[in-house]
Parts: structure tokens; sequence; C-alpha cells
């Protein structure tokens, strides 16, 4: 086992803000699959739908953003016929639904979109850096992390050949990046607690943090729910005891007094 202790961040929403590349790769992406029919149905926005915000915290894959895309910009969709909180309460179900509506799957979509990407950041790499807004106190804060004699890691569900090329930008050099081509968080974090002594997991997804608390091998990592993240509305009410809402100001503070 290394001796240096190590801090697992999520990357988006915990590292960066990338609404705008979310919405902007989305659309396009929609644009490049769906038929010519389509396109006279539904239309498509340059400025972001406040659904599409609202619904983020919900994302888990990248594919369900383009799902999304595709929803908020059908009139006669369920997400805009029956509001977003029907569509939030039922959301994999939803997106399933929508799925077959389309005639889409989730491989088809991801490597859709993971294509929109690599050709956005060919053509014009500087504007997608710049949709992509980092959350400084975060940048910051990491790059300190040396004189706590302390590493970090990234785990996210974003491909490993994108996040790291922010990574660079950010001037950031993780110890480890793992995205969705890894395998699911649990499993690498369960593969982790092998080699590495965790001193924290921080994550703006609560439900993750949830499955962390209810694997007991997994119990010593103390979590930590990002306050400035995609929250739901109620993700910050009543957290379990083995999760603690990390607010930016605290990152000024050595880890050791998080807890």
């Amino acid at each position: 086992m290394r001796e240096e202790p190590l801090l697992i961040l999520d990357f988006d929403g915990v590292i960066v803000d990338g609404i705008q590349e979310y919405w902007a790769s989305s659309r396009q992406t929609c644009l490049n699959i769906i038929s010519a029919k389509e396109k006279e149905i539904i239309s498509l926005p340059r400025e972001i739908p406040s659904a599409f915000k609202t619904m983020r915290p919900w994302v888990h894959h990248g594919w369900e953003m383009v799902i999304l895309a595709a929803e908020c910009s059908d009139k006669t969709s369920k997400l805009n016929l029956k509001g977003i909180e029907n569509f939030s309460n039922n959301y994999s179900i939803e997106c399933s639904l929508a799925l077959e509506k389309w005639g889409w799957t989730p491989s088809q979509l991801q490597e859709a979109l993971n294509q929109t990407r690599r050709e956005a950041i060919s053509n014009n790499f500087n504007q997608w850096l710049n949709y992509h807004q980092p959350f400084s106190l975060v940048i910051q804060y990491l790059k300190t992390l040396e004189k706590e004699d302390i590493e970090f890691a990234v785990l996210t569900t974003k491909s490993i050949e994108f996040t790291k090329k922010l990574l660079n930008c950010f001037n950031l050099q993780p110890s480890l990046v793992f995205g969705h081509e890894s395998g699911s968080k649990i499993d690498i974090l369960n593969q982790l607690l092998h080699k590495r002594i965790i001193r924290g997991f921080i994550e703006d997804r609560r439900t993750t943090l949830e499955k962390v608390l209810e694997d007991p091998k997994l119990k010593s990592i103390p979590c930590y729910l990002a306050s400035w993240g995609y929250l739901k509305p109620q993700d910050r009410n009543n957290l379990p005891s083995g999760i603690k809402l990390l607010n930016l100001e605290t990152l000024r503070e050595p880890i050791s007094s998080w807890s």
C-alpha cells in the first residue's frame, strides 16, 4: 500500500460546471442523428432550456443528456406535457420510454455524443474549452494538496478522453483518472481501498454516496456532498450521519478539520 493518502473527487459538478457544454454537445448530437422529418417537428434552441438545466442532477450517464435534449425540444414529449416533476419522479422509466420512442440505444447515443465532442475539439478547441467553467476554489485547493502530503484522483462517469483534456487545461495532474470505461464507482472505490488510504470522496450525487455507505467494505471512506454541485432540491436535507455537506469555504481548511 502506498503511503500517500488519496482524496477522490467526482468531476462534473465538483471540479467543473459544464452545463453549457452539455447542452451544446447534446443539441448537436440530436441534430446529427434525427431524421429530416424529425427536424421539422422539434426545435433545438441554442439557448439552454430551463428544463434541461433543472433535470441535470438526475443525469448519470452522458447519453441521458441527449435524451433530455430531444425531449426538451419536442413540444409533444412527456417532459413538456406532464412536467419536470413527473419526469424526474420516474426518471429511469421515462428515459427508457424515450429511448424506445426515438428508436435509440444508450450505446448509440454515447458514441454519437463522444463523436460530437471529438469534432467540437477538432474544429474549435477554445470554444469547447470555454464552455466549461471550473470551480476556481476547487482548482486552487487541489493545487495545494501536496502541502498536506495528499494525492488526488478523479472518478467520473465522463469519458477519460475528455476528462484528461480538461484537467490538462486546468493544469491539474491527478494521480489517477477513472471514467465511465473503468466500471462502476463502487467497484473502483473497492479496488482503490486495497491499495491506498482514502481520506475522502467528494461527490455531488447523493445517491452515489448513499451506495458507498451501504457497502460495509467502504465504511472507512469519509463521504462529502459538494454543496456547489448539481443537487436535487431535497439533497441537502436529512443527510445520513456518514455523509457531510461540504461547502467551498471549507476547502480553505486542511482535510483533517473537515469532519
